[in-house]
Formats: structure tokens, sequence, C-alpha cells
């Protein structure tokens, strides 16, 4: 029973997918964060879901590409996006850690949030729209659970910036080595699946999320002493992006 609780909470928190409503309870969290890579599988199957309809309906570019990057926002709800923004907020304030600490918890969008969150959708859309290979397509659907499956580990292996907030919750209630085990099995899974579409593209894509991974983890320890809930979903976003863009590289290189 707490194994799937801890499914419907995954559900419940990181997407805007119906799922029954009851009592969180610690025990309940153990294994939640084992489950965050299926919001990713969902999105993924369906934004392959709508490429495969555009290709029999012969829809037209600007609105494949424009649907297929709002998808994302309509499964999650934003709740990466907010993140992020908050994230660009802090780093771009060039302020000690207390302040940019500070800043994460502010609620109000600064003006680096919105420039950069508008430059991301460009570079987002850009890429997005170049990715025509199937292979690719599926390579990059599978992105969206890997980016998830990496973002797990990192609450569960990476020092927290605050002894508060959600990310501390989730993170001091888990089984962290039952939940490190099941998403370093996952990722291999997704790892596996991404070669078998297309070999050396999985190997580079996959390569990419772990170095923005790697990445993550200095940044955050260097600007912030950590990672807290608002950066895990800045690293969501920071990943997905960033395997769009190789695979867009490859596309139009193959």
């Amino acid at each position: 029973m707490h194994i799937f609780k801890s499914l419907v909470i995954a559900f419940s928190i990181y997407s805007k997918i119906p799922v029954p409503q009851f009592e969180w309870k610690e025990e309940d969290m153990k294994y939640m964060l084992c489950f965050f890579p299926w919001i990713g599988a969902v999105i993924g199957g369906c934004v392959y879901f709508w490429n495969y309809l555009c290709g029999i309906f012969d829809v037209g570019t600007m609105c494949y590409m424009l649907i297929g990057a709002a998808i994302p926002l309509m499964i999650t709800g934003g709740f990466h996006v907010d993140g992020f923004m908050d994230t660009m907020d802090a780093f771009h304030s060039y302020k000690p850690k207390e302040k940019k600490l500070e800043i994460l918890k502010d609620s109000h969008i600064g003006a680096f949030a919105v420039i950069m969150l508008v430059l991301y959708g460009v570079i987002y859309i850009g890429a997005f729209s170049e990715i025509a290979d199937k292979r690719l397509v599926k390579i990059v659907c599978a992105g969206f659970f890997l980016a998830r499956c990496l973002s797990g580990i990192s609450v569960v292996s990476f020092p927290a910036a605050k002894k508060e907030g959600l990310l501390y919750l989730f993170a001091s209630n888990s089984q962290k080595a039952m939940v490190k085990w099941s998403l370093y099995l996952q990722s291999i899974a997704c790892i596996l699946f991404m070669l078998r579409q297309f070999l050396y593209a999985g190997v580079i894509v996959a390569a990419t999320a772990f170095l923005v991974l790697a990445y993550y983890g200095y940044r955050t320890q260097k600007e912030l002493g950590g990672i807290t809930g608002d950066t895990a979903g800045y690293f969501v976003l920071l990943c997905e992006v960033s395997m769009m863009i190789v695979a867009a590289v490859i596309n139009v290189a193959v």
C-alpha cells in the first residue's frame, strides 16, 4: 500500500494528472522519488503520440512545435518552470549565498527570470522543430524520463542547501538506498532504450544529461551551498533542453 501511495504522491505533486486524494504520512513518502521519472514517461509518450498524429494528418510545422513544446507544461502545470525562474533570479543576482537563498523563497518574479525563460523557450522550440528523425524523436521522448531519474538521484545524493522545504522533506523521508538503486536501474533501462534506437546519438544524448548533472551539482554547491526544490526544477528544464539541442544538432548533421 505504501508503494501505491508513493506513486500517487509523485503524480499529485509533479503533475496535473488527476489522482486519488488522501492524507500524506511520512511512511508514504519513502519511495515517492522512485516514481518521479514516470511523469517523464507520460510526457514522452504524449509528445511521441503528438508527433505520430502530426505525421498522419500532415499538421503544419508551427502547430506541431508549439503544441509539442506545450505538452510538458500542460502535464506538469509548469511545476519545474517556477523553480527554473526562481533559480535564474538567484544566480543572476550575484549576491552572497544567504541572499540567493532568500531570493529563491521570494514569490515575486524578477527581470532575469522572465528574460531567461523567454530565451529558454526560444531555444527549446527551435531545437524541437529540427528533430525529424523518428529515432531521435524517441530518444528525446525518453529524455523526459532520464532527466527525472537524474533529478531524483541528485535529491538523495547531493547536499541540501537548507534544512527545510519540500525537497528536504522528501529527501529526509526517503529510503535513500532503495530510491538510489531504483533510479539507477531506471536510468540504465532508459539509456539502453536510447542506444537501441540510434547507437551513437543515444550515447551522446545520455552523456549530455550526465554532464548537465555534474554541472548542476558543481554550480549549486558553489552558488548556494547545495540544492533546493527550486534548483531541482531548474535542473529538469536545463537537462531537457540540453538533450533537445544535442538531438537537433545530430538530426541536422545526419
